[in-house]
């Protein structure tokens, strides 16, 4: 019977997907086209050699329809096929005269009458769209390109124009529209047609440019009708983007008029504008050279007007009115402060402020005065104004003016409540949560902010050791976890040192941030406590570019109870793996001190060309014979009267990412990450057995916490959190009614995926392509890859970086994802299957085995872009 079944199953299969050919080869977007109508095909720029490709291509007023990642049209003409438009204007009709009837009925009810007002409005919008841009289908796609002879014309006048701009004065465009002989159609073969076919309808435009010589400057002059700006302007010149020999470039003389503006405002030019400076550029001397000026103008009336700050007032309390009531004045460091009532410090305010009395007016003061202000979050919003000084009180010299400015701050609120109640699903398990935020503003009169935090919930969690739970040995077993936890951060806008520090560290926005922390959580394997306590100087040397110090880093772990199942898993993995997951339910005392640097000129949404780098090192335990004695002792029995443990270890990381902006709205971002992690002296320890023996070791360790990690939403999407590595290394499943011993099911040892696997070496990259797909829905395919390894020898096979082995131990993922940007919130689902697996027995290409199994595919739900 079932021989009989299988080749008219293939028939049938076979006379589908003819048919289903048929119909996709009948579905030409050429269906759409009005007699006369061409489509536009392919469009192709030919003979450039120096210019940019991609800004001359951008130039181009017309494009042929998007075909990545589906072809639009064709989901166009889809949603077309079922498109009404004469139904959907009897709608719209209809609808305007039910409204128009029910208005009528609702007579003087102005609350009625203006309920139905705005249903009509949202009904008749609704419909208007469909009439106006097709369905929701038609809308997800693209109509047909219909070629225009007049945007060609266009496109023609904007690239000559263009190449003018790049110093191309003697370029020459010609444009051809032409039918394509042969195109190469696949689908064809599915209908039983040739594969190659010929339209007359379809258009390939093609742009040959002819770029002439560059022209490049021979001579750089100027010419500045006020003496006093010449001077200012030539002693400068260094800092010009112009040079002697560059290629003529109107961009970059773009840049240079308002690198001038910039540079006479930072100098007391309030009045001077652009529009005083012109550039003239003379070809007649020698064949490919320019000869450009400089010109800068004088006003209309005399010469260009230095000023001065003659009064510098601060209201910190502007929008509030007192009627009948003056506001104090505060003077400090010639500034006058002015409020109803002084609740921020003068002198914490005076700190950012550049802004002083009897000095030169200057756009990058004020610029900063802002930026600093803004950064205290002690503001609404902060407006700084000049005046001029006119009249009796203007002095006599008509060359110099005088300016009084008003820093005008509207005080923020100074309680701000955040309450936050939902639910998670991780694990096959709902658990309900909750987070109460108080932050508090000025806390001391100085600016500080003071929050404090509380956290209570539930979460499920997989088991963190791998084992099983059911007697089928398929389920990975889940549980609830109960989390508590608080915070309190006390954040001061100074550094907090017992020394004066010079007033021109203010121009890097230097804070201090004090803060303490407490978790608990309870499992039904362990209940352990995190007392952690930080201790950060914080300064900004640029708008991107932030320094983290942190010389206190004190955190206490402690491990009351753990169960004897547990106990036993993690000495098994101990002893026959070296697994250093045991120590981390010991009780540990990590001090450390460590510094971070990090550079990112991207905003939230992450729409620039930018680059992000962020270096961290940090160096604990040092000192730790002083205080403590070796071997240090563990006894299993009570854990809660055990000592804490110090360990000394150095620790940094790197990570570099770049985001190429190629359209409007389409990225090409990578990223580059490595670090390493390494006990600085051996510890010997000794561990008292639950039974009493004593076993006492030697060996590097590390607290657990500081491991490094491979895998998980914003590492290698297919492989779990942590679960990667280490190496080439094999984890096997252990039998969970004898963890002694491997687990076998039909006579082969079964895979472990869920076990954490801590490493000493990260390296590992991303990279990733971002197009938008339909209104706020974004896309996106990506590759990653990475490992990590051990520095020194380890019982796991496999485990140890050596390098006539790690290329071949990098695991490798693919997949792709969706991004739904609310502009206030970015929510991501990334679907990663593995590609290569190093960790594999036999063969090593899992893309083999593509499946949505949850060891081949891995689900990443996420809030933000993962890198």
């Amino acid at each position: 019977m079932k021989r009989f079944e299988l080749p008219r199953l293939r028939r049938l299969a076979l006379a589908g997907l003819l048919l289903a050919g048929s119909g996709l080869v009948g579905c030409s977007p050429l269906r759409l086209l009005k007699p006369g109508q061409r489509l536009l095909s392919d469009v192709n720029i030919r003979g450039t050699d120096k210019a940019d490709p991609e800004r001359l291509a951008a130039l181009v007023q017309q494009q042929p329809n998007s075909s990545f990642p589906l072809p639009k049209v064709t989901i166009y003409q889809f949603g077309r096929s079922f498109y009404n438009p004469e139904r959907i204007a009897r709608k719209l009709a209809d609808t305007q005269a039910d409204y128009a009837r029910q208005i009528t009925e609702a007579g003087t009810d102005s609350a009625q009458v203006g309920k139905l007002l705005r249903r009509r409005e949202q009904k008749e919008r609704r419909y208007q769209l469909a009439l106006d841009k097709g369905n929701a289908v038609m809308r997800l796609g693209e109509p047909p390109v219909v070629y225009d002879s007049s945007l060609t014309a266009a496109s023609v006048q904007q690239l000559g124009v263009y190449l003018k701009s790049k110093g191309f004065f003697r370029n020459s465009i010609t444009v051809s529209d032409t039918v394509p002989t042969r195109r190469f159609t696949p689908l064809r073969l599915l209908a039983l047609q040739p594969p190659y076919s010929t339209d007359s309808q379809r258009v390939t435009v093609t742009y040959t440019i002819e770029e002439g010589p560059a022209f490049h400057y021979s001579r750089l002059d100027d010419e500045v009708a006020d003496s006093a700006v010449a001077q200012r302007v030539r002693t400068a010149r260094p800092q010009s983007l112009l040079r002697e020999g560059d290629q003529y470039d109107e961009e970059v003389i773009g840049a240079e008029r308002v690198r001038l503006e910039t540079l006479l405002k930072n100098q007391g030019y309030y009045d001077f504008r652009q529009q005083y400076i012109t550039f003239e550029a003379d070809t007649s001397f020698r064949p490919t050279t320019v000869r450009l000026r400089t010109l800068v103008d004088a006003p209309p009336r005399g010469q260009h007007r230095r000023y001065t700050l003659r009064h510098v007032d601060f209201i910190s309390d502007a929008g509030i009115v007192r009627f009948g009531q003056n506001r104090d004045t505060l003077v400090r460091d010639s500034v006058n402060y002015l409020a109803y009532r002084h609740r921020i410090s003068p002198r914490a305010l005076d700190r950012k402020l550049t802004l002083r009395p009897n000095e030169p007016y200057s756009l990058l003061k004020t610029q900063r005065t802002q930026r600093q202000l803004g950064s205290l979050d002690m503001f609404r919003f902060t407006t700084i104004t000049y005046r001029r000084v006119r009249g009796a009180e203007a002095p006599a010299d008509s060359t110099q003016g005088l300016l009084d400015a008003t820093v005008s701050a509207a005080p923020a609120k100074r309680f701000q409540e955040t309450v936050e109640f939902g639910g998670t699903y991780v694990a096959q398990e709902v658990g309900p949560f909750g987070n109460v935020r108080l932050k508090i503003r000025n806390v001391f009169g100085g600016a500080e902010i003071l929050e404090f935090g509380v956290r209570a919930g539930f979460e499920g969690q997989y088991d963190i050791t791998g084992t099983q739970g059911s007697d089928t040995q398929e389920e990975l077993r889940s549980e609830l976890t109960t989390q508590i936890g608080g915070n309190v951060n006390l954040v001061l806008p100074r550094f907090l040192v017992p020394w004066r520090v010079g007033p021109r560290l203010g121009e890097f926005n230097p804070r201090t941030r004090i803060n303490a922390s407490y978790t608990y959580v309870d499992r039904p394997d362990y209940t352990r406590t995190n007392a952690e306590a930080t201790f950060d100087y914080i300064w900004q040397r640029s708008a991107f570019h932030q320094y983290v110090l942190t010389p206190i880093d004190l955190s206490i772990i402690r491990t009351s109870n753990i169960s004897a199942r547990f106990d036993s898993i993690l000495q098994n993995l101990l002893i026959r793996q070296g697994s250093p997951l045991f120590r981390s339910f010991d009780n540990l005392l990590i001090p450390s001190l460590n510094v971070t640097s990090l550079y990112n000129s991207n905003d939230f949404n992450q729409t620039r060309d930018a680059r992000y780098l962020r270096l961290f090192a940090e160096v604990g335990g040092l000192g730790r014979g002083l205080f403590q004695q070796q071997p240090l002792l563990t006894d299993t029995r009570n854990l809660r009267q055990s000592d804490l443990k110090i360990y000394d270890f150095t620790k940094f990381t790197a990570d570099y990412r770049r985001y190429y902006k190629l359209t409007s709205d389409s990225y090409l971002v990578y990223r580059l990450a490595g670090g390493a992690v390494a006990a600085l002296s051996k510890t010997q320890l000794t561990t008292i057995g639950r039974d009493g023996s004593q076993n006492t070791s030697t060996s590097f360790l590390i607290p657990y916490d500081k491991y490094l990690f491979a895998g998980g939403s914003s590492s290698v999407r297919a492989w779990k959190p942590r679960r990667l590595g280490a190496g080439s290394f094999t984890q096997y499943k252990f039998d969970p009614n004898n963890p002694t011993q491997p687990l076998i099911v039909d006579g082969q040892r079964v895979r472990d995926f869920n076990l954490e696997q801590p490493g000493e070496l990260l390296l590992e990259g991303n990279i990733e392509y971002r197009f938008p797909l339909y209104n706020f829905i974004k896309g996106a395919v990506f590759t990653d890859f990475g490992n990590v390894w051990t520095l020194r020898p380890d019982p796991r096979p496999g485990a140890q970086f050596r390098f006539n082995k790690f290329y071949q131990q990098f695991a490798v993922g693919s997949g792709f994802g969706f991004r739904f940007d609310l502009s206030f919130l970015i929510m991501r689902l990334d679907i990663a299957t593995k590609v290569y697996d190093p960790s594999a027995p036999g063969n090593k290409w899992a893309i083999r085995n593509l499946s949505f199994r949850e060891d081949q595919t891995a689900f990443n739900l996420g809030i933000g872009y993962p890198f």
